[in-house]
């Protein structure tokens, strides 16, 4: 894998737990939002982080690390994601997968291994308007309804969430979600904020508190526990 950062502890992005996370490089969308387009598009100067030196510090603070998040990029565009997550379950911590969903057959080997505790997927816009807000021209929705009905019916703890983005997002758009996941155990809503690494700034902007309450409202008709992250 393509390693390109690493936080060494958290407690946000491993919900109710302290966590690292890992960062990886590439990515088969290229949302146009996205906060990490350096990452995404190849572009980062980063230097690479040896996966050795990773596992080192993991294993040194491993008495007060309780999991790793493994991010990106998209983690399952790898075939040796496998390999260095048994590597981090052998120091004996869990581990948080975050996915566009793109590769079900990935997350579902992942499970069946034991080898993640927890999966964040990002539901990016209504099915419809998909390929808008993932940067591409035309997509195939079928491996993401894949991965969503097997952690919508599943035994693997899990997260839906997705960023909100004025000149993308409609909230008829949040109706047709709220459809498509109703039910979900965790539906979180981010609020768009621009970032100087993100990959087009065109059209787009932070949606307003008022459209935010609205968008919450469509959602909690169909997803009762869904919440705005960062706020009560």
């Amino acid at each position: 894998m393509q390693i390109y950062g690493y936080t060494q502890l958290t407690l946000l992005d491993y919900p109710g737990k302290l966590a690292s996370t890992v960062f990886v490089g590439g990515c088969n969308y290229r949302c146009p939002y996205c906060h990490n387009a350096d990452l995404v598009t190849g572009t980062s100067n980063l230097p690479l982080i040896p996966e050795a030196s990773i596992l080192r510090h993991i294993l040194k603070r491993k008495n007060a690390l309780e999991g790793v998040c493994i991010t990106g990029g998209e983690p399952t565009i790898y075939k040796d994601l496998p390999g260095f997550i048994e590597k981090i379950k052998d120091i004996g911590l869990l581990v948080k997968l975050d996915t566009n969903g793109t590769n079900p057959a990935m997350v579902k080997y992942l499970h069946e291994q034991g080898l993640i505790d927890y999966v964040a997927m990002d539901i990016k816009s209504s099915p419809s308007d998909y390929a808008v807000a993932v940067g591409l021209g035309e997509i195939s929705m079928s491996e993401i309804f894949e991965t969503a009905e097997f952690l919508l019916h599943g035994d693997l703890d899990y997260e839906f969430r997705t960023t909100v983005v004025e000149g993308i997002h409609s909230v008829s758009d949040f109706e047709k979600i709220g459809k498509w996941i109703k039910g979900a155990k965790r539906y979180f809503l981010q609020t768009y904020k621009r970032s100087e690494k993100q990959i087009s700034y065109k059209g787009l902007d932070t949606p307003s508190k008022e459209k935010m309450t609205q968008i919450l409202e469509v959602c909690r008709k169909y997803i009762p526990s869904t919440v705005i992250r960062g706020e009560g």
